[in-house]
């Protein structure tokens, strides 16, 4: 459905892309995961064709982005930013969207009603979009995306700044139309959301460092994580200790990543009892898509360190 070849982009001397290649496959949810910064969104603009590569090639349905005829309606694109007119009501934005693209106002509304069942928002097509609530304009967002009934569904951070409630909501809504046969390339910085998708790839500095499920990703994550509950809520307390790779912590629990689980227990024990700490509990747990992808973007910059 989309193939990336070879993608290279360069804004007066910054690398924003750097020979990127991938594949989505038709019925896939495929994810596009990485920092601020990392090039998702130049990456997913070149893919629709708002913006041309220095380098490579994109093909959408065998296709490149400028054979309008036939790619025009087979991809929908939901931008970063709410993009639709705050002073329009919701079916009216809905209306102006699906006109852009030479449709009828009647199909426009019958089309419109099951989407808007779909999202929930049935209720709400007389409201402004301007009093709609951040995760409700991003449901309106996906309605104009889907309006022309596209084969592939592009989407660029929806779910950032919307509540977490919002955001379970929304990717629920996503799985029911992957369901109907919708393919779906969604970038999002939410490491959560990247255990939501079939395929995964990791993008840092324009460069692509991993695509795989994230399962296959967590298989190959290459070292063990431990979880430790202690009798202190000091967030460095374990800083000193040789050996450990990385150290997080978050509600009352620390997580530590090792290369080896027996040798690093025996010296945290040792380490809190000279510290007059109590450890309440140790256990060995799996790795998360955190886990994968900060060993990962530590792994590119001590790349960069080393030249």
């Amino acid at each position: 459905m989309i193939i990336c070849s070879g993608l290279s982009k360069n804004f007066a001397g910054t690398q924003a892309l750097d020979d990127i290649s991938l594949q989505v496959r038709r019925g896939d949810i495929f994810g596009l995961v990485g920092p601020d910064g990392a090039g998702k969104t130049t990456l997913i603009r070149t893919i629709c064709g708002l913006m041309k590569p220095d380098k490579g090639e994109v093909r959408l349905l065998g296709c490149p982005p400028g054979a309008q005829d036939k790619i025009r309606s087979a991809l929908g694109y939901m931008p970063q930013r709410f993009s639709l007119y705050g002073d329009l009501t919701v079916m009216e934005n809905i209306i102006f969207f699906g006109s852009m693209y030479g449709m009828s106002k009647k199909v426009i509304i019958e089309r419109a009603e099951e989407i808007l069942t779909i999202t929930g928002m049935n209720s709400f097509q007389g409201r402004l979009a301007d009093k709609l609530s951040g995760g409700m304009k991003q449901k309106l967002a996906l309605t104009s995306a889907l309006i022309t009934r596209p084969e592939i569904l592009i989407l660029d951070e929806p779910t950032y700044g919307v509540d977490p409630g919002s955001r379970k909501e929304f990717w629920k809504i996503l799985y029911q139309l992957n369901q109907e046969g919708l393919t779906i390339l969604v970038s999002t910085p939410y490491m959560d959301e990247a255990e939501l998708c079939r395929q995964v790839a990791f993008i840092n500095a324009g460069r692509i460092k991993a695509i795989d499920s994230p399962t296959g990703l967590r298989q190959a994550f290459g070292h063990q994580v431990l979880e430790l509950c202690l009798d202190s809520r000091d967030p460095a307390i374990l800083n000193d200790i040789p050996g450990l790779l990385d150290i997080s912590f978050y509600g009352y629990k620390y997580k530590v990543v090792v290369d080896n689980v027996l040798s690093a227990a025996e010296i945290i024990k040792q380490h809190l009892q000279q510290k007059g700490i109590d450890l309440i509990s140790m256990r060995v747990v799996s790795p998360n898509m955190e886990d994968v992808f900060v060993a990962l973007a530590e792994e590119e910059v001590a790349k960069w360190n080393m030249q």
